[in-house]
């Protein structure tokens, strides 16, 4: 039977933040959900031991063996080395490539079928960048080393799901890079993943405009009128079930949330501050278009709750059990 259960591998993040010490937390969800896989943390089995010696955290770990039974109380660790010593809340730099160590092995062991999904505590993107590595998110990093041309970024909890046409760029920049075919592209990967990955057989997908009264018929702005509206209507014609272009302001309300299955916010804040709003604590964050299944917590580092045992692990909880689910239809397709 436990041969027959999916492994998810969950990424400890910075170890300087609250990663770690959420992590430690997993042994308490796997006990109350009685969840059917097995859990496995990568990290530096000495940091987590001293962070749960730190808050007192009453969890034995035990190096990964994949033919071991999972057991309550245990968790699972594959040690995987820090650069340099942590401290709670003093993120070092020199521990960046680390970090990113913990990604890769997750990774190969999503590509190889060794684990079925990976999850990810957070990481700090500026520490990783002040140790002049270029690194602007787990979204990107993961589609560069996937070869993956386009992924989406998608955010969820509770009965919303809410996916973004473009993501970490400065506002000035985002109507240049909505076009129709990085458009089409991300709608295509939206419903298919919908499809393989939610068990959604035909997806409605709620599409925002880009402007504030999705521009009022040209007045406020175009894009919707030139790029939004011709893709849908080409798409739509091809059965996919699409409405929009919607106002954002209103896009949110929920008779129109109840006619779909998921959003496309056109940019980073119009999207996630209405879902971050609803769901804070147990949001999550997926990445459609991978290879692999991919979760991962909706906030940061929290170096200020590092070592304090005040951080919340509801994200981190919901993204588990995502990944599960994801595994789990995988498996059915």
């Amino acid at each position: 039977m436990t041969a027959a259960m999916p492994v998810i591998a969950v990424t400890s993040g910075e170890p300087a933040g609250i990663g770690p010490e959420l992590c430690l937390r997993l042994v308490e969800h796997s006990a109350r959900s009685q969840l059917p896989a097995r859990l496995v943390v990568l990290g530096d089995k000495e940091l987590l031991a001293a962070r749960a010696r730190l808050l007192d955290a009453r969890v034995e770990l035990r190096d990964w063996q994949p033919a071991a039974s999972p057991e309550p109380g245990i968790l699972d660790v594959l040690p995987m080395q820090a650069d340099v010593k942590s401290v709670p809340g003093k993120p070092d730099p020199a521990n960046s490539r680390y970090v990113l160590r913990l990604l890769d092995r997750a990774l190969s062991g999503c590509m190889s079928g060794e684990f079925a999904a990976m999850v990810t505590a957070p990481v700090h993107k500026g520490v990783i960048n002040d140790a002049g590595i270029p690194f602007t998110g787990h979204t990107e990093y993961l589609a560069e080393k996937t070869h993956t041309a386009r992924v989406v970024m998608m955010l969820a909890g509770k009965d919303l799901r809410v996916a973004l046409a473009t993501t970490h760029l400065p506002l000035k920049d985002v109507p240049a890079a909505i076009t129709r075919e990085s458009l089409e592209q991300t709608l295509r990967i939206l419903r298919d993943d919908m499809r393989s990955k939610f068990g959604i057989a035909e997806p409605r997908i709620l599409v925002a405009g880009l402007n504030p009264h999705a521009g009022e018929g040209g007045y406020l702005g175009d894009e919707e009128i030139r790029v939004i509206a011709p893709v849908l209507e080409k798409l739509r014609a091809e059965g996919m079930r699409l409405i929009g272009p919607l106002p954002a302001d209103t896009m949110f309300t929920p008779p129109l949330l109840a006619q779909g299955d998921c959003v496309l916010a056109m940019y980073h804040d119009q999207g996630l501050t209405a879902l971050k709003y609803a769901t804070f604590g147990n949001g999550i964050n997926v990445t459609l278009g991978l290879p692999i299944i991919r979760t991962s917590v909706d906030h940061g580092t929290a170096l200020e709750l590092a070592g304090t045992g005040r951080a919340d692990p509801g994200s981190l909880f919901t993204a588990v059990d995502q990944a599960v689910l994801m595994a789990d239809q995988g498996r059915r397709v």
